[in-house]
């Protein structure tokens, strides 16, 4: 998909803006399918490009998604549609979202909307066919930058400018706007650490601390979202230099009692940084040896998977420090007893909470990076044919006490050591 979007993007001259340099549309068909459909529809209909896409695009970024605003209702757009045989689907049709899918990739395809209540947590909406309504709705004003299939900007809010000049403003009353969704408060942290080269406005750092309580009232999942979407920033680092940034993280998320440790990084730690994934990230900012983990594995949605993988890395967390513990054989045992990911994830536990890095242990960790699993090499069939062994319970404990003992013999094992074993 990011290549479909780009080759389009990159036709259009990043300078200029005019019909000329939007020609060569055709490179993506999907888009130019979609933006026909409602061309044709009736004369008053009209499609944009809108938010992310054209931040990203006047800002020279990888364009991933493309979303789309459109003047019509949610049941003109399932008309239009169909008839020009795109399928759709419609999890977001309250709120004026159809989703568009061409060659298995989405499009969100949403209705100008005009918020009638919000209650800090959703709004209330009314469908409208003004631009300028729809764009004083939305957060920034890099996000309420439209434009036409011909590249002309719909920017009522100087957006582009903003842009250009490492600005990050509110569309309207700061205050106003927060109040409508306080996940806004996140939403600044993670456009001002992408897109701002200015200082913090006082105003604006006053109401965002003055509104900081009305996190309490959005979903769990909403803000462990949007706090992923800040960690997976390019830019996330420069938190650790953003003392107003921070203090916001800490005031929302205060489980995350380890982010300071991101201030100083060895170089080991930095160069594999955005190679770990959020869920790493959330293990080394909340492991302690308090019930921290367990509150906010308790506290937010965490996936069963994921809160295995935590608690692994929690059990794990005091042990890594002994001198011992990094040892072919002891990884070999854990990476049997585990898999690659965890035994990888250990190595970096490590890497990461340390000032200094031994070279010792970046060779361990490349060892381990291609090794095959261990297996084990006996099995039930040669126990019951070499030692006239039945089926059942008798077998079982045979197999495992043969297992163990491999284990705790650096996974080896011979014929003299399974006799003794099998006859004791």
């Amino acid at each position: 998909m990011k290549n479909i979007i780009n080759n389009f993007f990159n036709k259009i001259n990043k300078n200029k803006y005019s019909n000329k340099n939007f020609k060569n549309l055709l490179c993506n068909q999907n888009i130019n399918k979609i933006f026909s459909a409602f061309s044709n529809y009736k004369n008053y209909s009209e499609i944009r490009f809108v938010g992310g896409c054209i931040r990203k695009f006047l800002n020279k970024e990888e364009i991933d998604d493309i979303d789309l605003a459109t003047n019509v209702d949610p049941s003109e757009t399932k008309k239009i549609l169909e008839n020009y045989n795109i399928k759709y689907f419609e999890p977001g049709i309250s709120h004026g979202t159809v989703i568009a899918v061409l060659d298995k990739i989405n499009y969100e395809i949403t209705s100008l909307r005009k918020d009638i209540s919000t209650d800090g947590r959703r709004a209330e909406v009314k469908f409208t066919n003004s631009w300028i309504d729809d764009a004083s709705r939305r957060d920034f004003t890099i996000n309420s930058i439209y434009s036409d299939i011909d590249g002309n900007l719909f920017d009522p809010f100087n957006g582009k400018s903003d842009l250009q000049n490492g600005i990050l403003n509110f569309i309207g009353d700061p205050d106003i706007r927060i109040k409508e969704d306080y996940l806004r408060i996140l939403r600044y942290i993670r456009f001002f650490l992408n897109y701002s080269t200015k200082p913090h406005k006082e105003k604006i750092k006053k109401t965002l601390k003055q509104n900081i309580s009305g996190i309490k009232t959005l979903s769990k999942e909403r803000l462990l979202d949007e706090l992923k979407k800040i960690y997976l920033s390019k830019k996330f680092l420069n938190l650790m230099e953003d003392e107003f940034l921070l203090e916001l993280i800490n005031l929302i998320f205060p489980e995350l009692k380890n982010i300071n440790l991101f201030k100083n990084l060895n170089y080991f730690a930095i160069e594999n940084f955005h190679k770990k994934d959020f869920i790493f990230f959330i293990s080394l900012a909340i492991l302690d040896n308090t019930d921290n983990t367990e509150y906010f594995l308790f506290k937010y949605n965490i996936s069963n998977e994921d809160k295995k993988r935590i608690k692994f890395l929690k059990e794990m967390n005091n042990k890594i420090s002994d001198k011992n513990f990094f040892t072919e054989k002891n990884i070999n045992k854990i990476y049997y007893l585990t898999n690659i990911s965890y035994v990888l994830d250990l190595f970096d536990l490590k890497i990461f909470q340390s000032k200094k890095v031994d070279k010792n242990l970046i060779n361990l960790k490349s060892l381990f990076v291609n090794k095959p699993k261990p297996v084990f090499p006996v099995k039930a069939n040669y126990l019951i044919n070499s030692f006239n062994l039945k089926e059942g319970k008798t077998l079982g404990e045979k197999l495992k006490k043969l297992e163990n003992f491999w284990i705790d013999n650096n996974f080896k094992i011979s014929k003299k050591d399974i006799i003794k074993v099998v006859n004791n």
